[in-house]
């Protein structure tokens, strides 16, 4: 069967390097995969039902496929993105896909481009390209796989070779879609992760809200900075027993602070009780992260922050459709100062693992290699969001690796709501890592034999390590 993918993809142009890569990635190519870090939606594993029709499952939830859609003119609306006022919007499939189809050469040379080509080959047997000439071929030959049972979330999940799956819930969720999981006798290792932004930031919608609830889960008194923090050690602790071994944190930036107890206990007031303003919010948000730190001390979750994001950037479609619509921009992200009071207060602990994510690559070698690099508590996250791609995975290792080493990162995480891909996205990562491998055995600054050995790190063992799966 033709396929959409050539086998020497993302390899280097010259050949004996090349050959050398494609020699590394056989011998990773076939290894599980492990995603720490995700939003695939748990209730799939659950209730294991057939996904919906071609468009919902690969279009309408997929924010990278609309930004790009938007941005050329086409309306949400018309690719089925639901409203918060419950307006019309698009419920034919067959028209959204032919609508994407038609438009599908605005992704040439873009990693989501990469990506839908590999799913449509490798996972749907197509093998002519997508157009609007091509829709509704591949259309119907896709919605024929997805009635059959083998496309049907677990049997995916256990054909794409998943040896452990993290979704993120936030701290409010009660985990019954993980409860179910559990409860189904099913073999597949799907976890959760806590996220607790919606008690953590004051500016999220309905804060004051949440903490109320907070304190109705945990029988806390959220009124109290000492409550408000036992509230978050039991939810902690709850997550755990659903397999949690991460807490995830997505700030607007890397500040910390670390305050005295009274300071603390000052601050929380102002903010609970809705009197202070952006910038004593800004240090709420940046005193909890180090608590965070202090709190994974003792129980033992890996701290990964995700800051840098200016998340909804615009006011009016968030409004209209709600958070993750592909507004969310990078910002220019300071770390070496916004870092040093957690680091201050727990960066030399041995037993603790912070993950720092950027959007900003100009702190990759600036900034957070050299950090990883020294501090014990930390280790650098991979190309993330805009940069999980082909060129931006090949200028995180160089720019990290000559201060940072590859130990002090973590492989690889897919940090997907698209399931499909998630296959996809390792086996870029895992042809991208391989070609910079064999790139520096060519300039002798690489054994051979050490390269097979990062291989493996870099694909699979890396990630487990980090995440203590």
């Amino acid at each position: 069967m033709a396929s959409l993918i050539d086998r020497d993809v993302l390899f280097p142009a010259e050949p004996k390097v090349r050959s050398l890569a494609r020699t590394l990635y056989d011998t990773v190519a076939g290894l599980p995969l492990v995603s720490p870090h995700g939003h695939t939606d748990p209730r799939w594993y659950a209730l294991d039902e057939p996904f919906p029709d071609p468009a919902r499952l690969l279009i309408v939830p997929d924010h990278y496929i609309f930004r790009m859609l938007f941005s050329q003119g086409i309306a949400l609306e018309d690719l089925g993105v639901a409203r918060h006022d419950g307006g019309l919007v698009e419920q034919d499939g067959r028209r959204i896909w032919r609508l994407f189809a038609e438009n599908y050469f605005l992704f040439r040379g873009t990693p989501t481009r990469l990506w839908m080509d590999y799913v449509l080959s490798e996972l749907f047997g197509i093998e002519e390209p997508l157009s609007g000439a091509t829709a509704d071929r591949a259309y119907d030959q896709i919605a024929e796989h997805l009635a059959e049972p083998a496309f049907r979330p677990r049997a995916l999940f256990e054909r794409f070779n998943i040896e452990v799956i993290a979704t993120t819930e936030g701290a409010l969720d009660d985990l019954s879609w993980h409860k179910r999981i559990r409860e189904s006798g099913w073999k597949g290792r799907v976890v959760t992760a806590y996220r607790p932004d919606a008690v953590v930031d004051p500016d999220f919608e309905g804060f004051s809200g949440n903490l109320d609830q907070l304190g109705e889960i945990t029988g806390e008194d959220t009124g109290t900075w000492q409550g408000y923090l036992d509230a978050h050690r039991k939810r902690r602790a709850f997550f755990k027993t659903f397999g949690a071994t991460s807490s995830d944190h997505g700030h607007p930036n890397a500040a910390t602070e670390n305050l005295s107890v009274s300071e603390a206990a000052a601050l929380f007031d102002r903010v609970r009780t809705g009197r202070a303003d952006a910038a004593e919010r800004n240090r709420f948000r940046a005193q909890m992260l180090t608590e965070m730190a202090k709190m994974s001390l003792d129980d033992g979750l890996v701290l990964q922050i995700h800051p840098g994001s200016w998340r909804n950037h615009s006011p009016g479609m968030m409004a209209r459709f709600g958070r993750d619509k592909g507004f969310d921009i990078p910002t220019r992200t300071d770390y070496v100062a916004a870092l040093k009071p957690l680091l201050d207060a727990v960066g030399l602990e041995r037993d603790l693992t912070v993950i720092l994510f950027t959007l900003d690559e100009s702190t990759y070698s600036r900034e957070l290699a050299p950090l990883a690099g020294v501090y014990p508590a930390l280790k650098l996250g991979p190309a993330w969001w805009f940069y999980d791609s082909a060129e931006g995975m090949r200028r995180f290792r160089e720019l990290t690796t000559e201060t940072a080493g590859f130990y002090n990162t973590v492989g690889f995480n897919d940090d997907t709501r698209a399931f499909p891909s998630i296959p996809a996205r390792h086996d870029i990562a895992r042809r991208v890592d391989c070609a910079f491998l064999a790139r520096l055995v060519s300039e002798h600054r690489l054994r051979e034999d050490e390269a097979f050995e990062l291989a493996k790190e870099l694909a699979y063992t890396l990630a487990k390590k980090a995440y203590r799966l």
